[in-house]
């Protein structure tokens, strides 16, 4: 377990891991029995934590954050996320100027994510929001080595499923860290454009949110991005 997958120095010294492990780490689910769990909530933290329990001869990394941070998934919706690989947390249903689908690890990124998505809907846009949970599931079979381990295990996303979460004319992909993990969804989305805000490098701050800001991860960088991209 990784207590977060974004900050890199704070004023402690070096008190998470460097955000390039989690990017080692991600390379590593190609291998076929390598998970990289991104729970987005606690109950999700505790289905995670059971499935890793549950899980023979895999390597489980569970990346969360230890702060308390708002509930989007009931336990059985978080257990049904970390098999499947993904969960919707947010759709508007409709919107005039097109649709935004945010795909995201992590958690505490959500905030800033939840804060552009009533920007872009008061700004006519259909939002969705969809928690990235288990990414190699979200992978094509064809792109993981999972016939090649002791213990096999396929269960990745259908298409009509991946095409059911991720679907919209906009796919944009968010992470606190970086931006490895996100792979599988960019690989498999149809979306006419396609964009990505990952961390970029670590510095010395007192907040979460300053470290974002940052790395220009913030609602105001998501919501011009957005714009910027449906005025082409």
């Amino acid at each position: 377990m990784f207590t977060a997958g974004a900050l890199a120095q704070g004023r402690t010294g070096w008190t998470q891991q460097r955000p390039e492990i989690e990017n080692y780490l991600a390379a590593q689910m190609r291998n076929g029995n390598v998970f990289l769990l991104y729970p987005p909530d606690a109950n999700a933290i505790q289905a995670a934590y059971e499935y890793a329990l549950n899980s023979v001869n895999k390597s489980m990394v569970i990346i969360a954050s230890k702060s308390p941070l708002p509930v989007y998934l009931s336990m059985a919706q978080a257990r049904e996320a970390v098999v499947k690989g993904a969960a919707l947390l947010h759709d508007s249903g409709k919107g005039e100027r097109g649709s935004v689908t945010f795909a995201v690890t992590g958690d505490m990124v959500l905030l800033p994510v939840y804060a552009a998505k009533d920007a872009l809907e008061a700004a006519g846009y259909r939002v969705k929001i969809v928690a990235v949970v288990n990414p190699r599931q979200l992978y094509r079979p064809a792109d993981v080595a999972w016939q090649t381990v002791a213990e096999p295990a396929q269960g990745f996303m259908s298409d009509a499923d991946f095409a059911r979460l991720f679907d919209g004319d906009l796919l944009f992909g968010i992470s606190g860290g970086p931006s490895g993990a996100l792979e599988p969804v960019l690989l498999r989305s149809s979306a006419k454009q396609r964009d990505v805000l990952a961390w970029q490098r670590g510095d010395t701050t007192a907040t979460a949110p300053e470290l974002m800001a940052f790395n220009g991860i913030t609602a105001e960088a998501m919501v011009a991005r957005v714009t910027a991209l449906g005025s082409q």
